[in-house]
């Protein structure tokens, strides 16, 4: 592969990820969304589905990785060149942001409705009031819609939410790295990837209910940065001070389930 063709598919293939695994949180959580309340199940397998197909479209070009810690757990056992990993993050990243962009635009309807609902935002002299609170209110951390952009805490207990994303994280990329991918790195096969997507599903009904299982560092900032910059009206914060779980914690599961795969199973 080469490095155009690793940089073009996780661009595609992980824009498509945030798009429909994004989307799905958009259409659980936006006011005049049809589906909206449709609850976690729709979430899991949403997100399930949003792998499978930018997996099938990223890997004739990329291998499909879409994860940093995918790409990590895969140089780490060897699979990957490390030399490729910097041609995969940035890829990644930026597909990452080109697919929270899109769901902004599907959705933009309903986020200016939402928005702009005193039952969602409350009033302006409520608004007002928690900015004067400022730091230590959690509401203007973490804005109304955030969460259809990037993860959060059901407890916020740093250590308890990076074990959790650790924990998943190695679930993961252990299932890619024992039978999701090739061994000579080219790849999701075709059944790897369905297996991947049905892990992903896995994860989200089983450890997703106390973080909403990032298990993807680019899955949660590049949507946090584009949720940062995009004029939303009544948008609120986009809890800058929770972001290195959802980074550190995947990252450091990648290189866990990386050394366990060489130490039982190469």
């Amino acid at each position: 592969m080469s490095s155009s063709d690793i940089f073009t598919g996780e661009i595609i293939g992980t824009a498509v990820l945030i798009l429909l695994g994004g989307g799905v949180c958009a259409a659980v959580t936006l006011k005049s969304s049809k589906a909206r309340n449709a609850g976690w199940l729709a979430i899991t397998f949403g997100w399930g589905f949003a792998v499978l197909t930018g997996a099938y479209i990223s890997a004739p070009l990329s291998g499909a990785h879409l994860n940093p810690a995918v790409t990590l757990g895969l140089a780490i056992e060897g699979g990957t060149e490390w030399s490729d990993v910097p041609t995969y993050l940035a890829g990644q990243l930026l597909g990452a942001m080109i697919g929270a962009t899109l769901v902004w635009l599907a959705y933009y309807g309903q986020f200016q409705a939402h928005l702009t609902d005193p039952e969602i935002v409350g009033q302006p002299d409520e608004n007002a009031a928690k900015a004067i609170e400022g730091p230590h209110n959690g509401a203007s951390h973490a804005g109304p819609v955030l969460g259809i952009f990037s993860t959060g805490p059901e407890i916020r207990n740093a250590i308890q939410n990076l074990t959790t994303e650790i924990i998943g994280t190695a679930v993961l990329v252990l299932a890619i790295l024992t039978q999701g991918l090739n061994g000579d790195g080219k790849g999701l096969g075709v059944i790897g990837v369905l297996i991947t997507s049905l892990v992903v599903v896995g994860l989200g009904l089983s450890l997703g209910g106390p973080t909403g299982y990032a298990i993807n560092p680019f899955r949660d900032l590049g949507p946090r940065i584009v949720h940062a910059l995009l004029p939303l009206p009544n948008k609120g914060g986009s809890d800058w001070g929770y972001a290195w779980v959802p980074v550190v914690g995947p990252l450091a599961g990648a290189a866990l389930a990386g050394g366990l795969y060489n130490l039982a199973f190469a």
